[in-house]
């Protein structure tokens, strides 16, 4: 959980960075592209060391293909549908998602029930924090956001159920992940992109280093190990956290308004989402060990 818990604050203000520096500034492929690809030489030093099987690889590849690459492909289209408010609002249905490709894919056992209200107390307490009413034709931008919340979450879920060795074999392998993004990635910004829109400057390529390295190459591998020390239902709901530690960090650092009663209201419902997510753990150890 503590993985988890320390790429959600490091998130929370690569987020805000984005939207002070890069949103409506630097287009959007071109972004995706850059961080991919930061991402993928962080760890090509060690990816040529020694190569997995091309089962793992190729396994890696179509998961990072997925949950990063598809995920943006659908995500961007959206905010030309919806406004930011309404794209933001519509991506707290991931924990939902994370739980259903949960029961899915694992055929021994069906989930505890505790883990689907869980999920659903996560939804409703970043709905708390996040709900600013709907004012347009949501139905296209909101089927593009859960599209994307469904490449997200399947990802998480898949990069679960890898048969990986010691965390060493982790670092050297994941590189592959963000092949498999970076292949789409390079498609999208061949298609779409528009370099003269590319980043200019000191601050704006200090960020997109940040986000490649840091951001997405240590936070998707260390958001991923995280994934795999916790259950299903713990794993949803954390992916709701970073709702109120975003707000958070845009109210401290960038004076945004507060609505402390809605804030505090919302990370209630999510702390009681987490305490019923630990619940129903031994049922489904009991199916395991069987």
């Amino acid at each position: 959980m503590g993985l988890l818990w320390a790429v959600t604050v490091g998130w929370a203000f690569s987020f805000s960075l984005i939207g002070v520096y890069l949103s409506g500034q630097v287009d959007d492929y071109v972004s995706v592209f850059v961080r991919t690809a930061l991402a993928s030489l962080l760890f090509l030093p060690v990816m040529i060391r020694r190569l997995p099987s091309l089962r793992l690889a190729f396994q890696l590849m179509a998961i990072g293909a997925l949950q990063i690459g598809l995920m943006y492909l659908f995500l961007f289209p959206a905010f030309g549908h919806l406004a930011v408010p309404e794209v933001l609002l519509f991506t707290i249905l991931t924990p939902l998602y994370i739980t259903l490709f949960e029961e899915l894919f694992n055929r021994r056992i069906r989930l505890p029930w505790q883990w689907w209200l869980a999920s659903g107390l996560a939804v409703a307490g970043a709905a708390v924090i996040r709900w600013d009413g709907l004012q347009s034709d949501i139905w296209t931008g909101f089927v593009l956001v859960q599209a994307a919340n469904a490449c997200f979450a399947a990802g998480q879920v898949l990069y679960r159920r890898l048969r990986l060795g010691h965390a060493t074999d982790q670092i050297r392998d994941f590189g592959f992940f963000f092949v498999g993004g970076l292949a789409v990635a390079t498609l999208a910004v061949l298609a779409l992109g528009d370099w003269d829109r590319g980043p200019t400057g000191a601050t704006q390529w200090g960020i997109l280093i940040w986000l490649g390295l840091g951001a997405s190459g240590l936070g998707y591998l260390a958001w991923n190990s995280g994934a795999r020390q916790v259950n299903a239902a713990q794993l949803a709901v954390m992916n709701n956290m970073l709702v109120p530690a975003g707000l958070l960090v845009n109210i401290v650092f960038w004076g945004a308004p507060a609505d402390w009663g809605r804030l505090l209201g919302g990370a209630v419902l999510l702390g009681l989402a987490l305490q019923w997510a630990h619940r129903g753990q031994a049922q489904v150890s009991a199916v395991d060990r069987h």
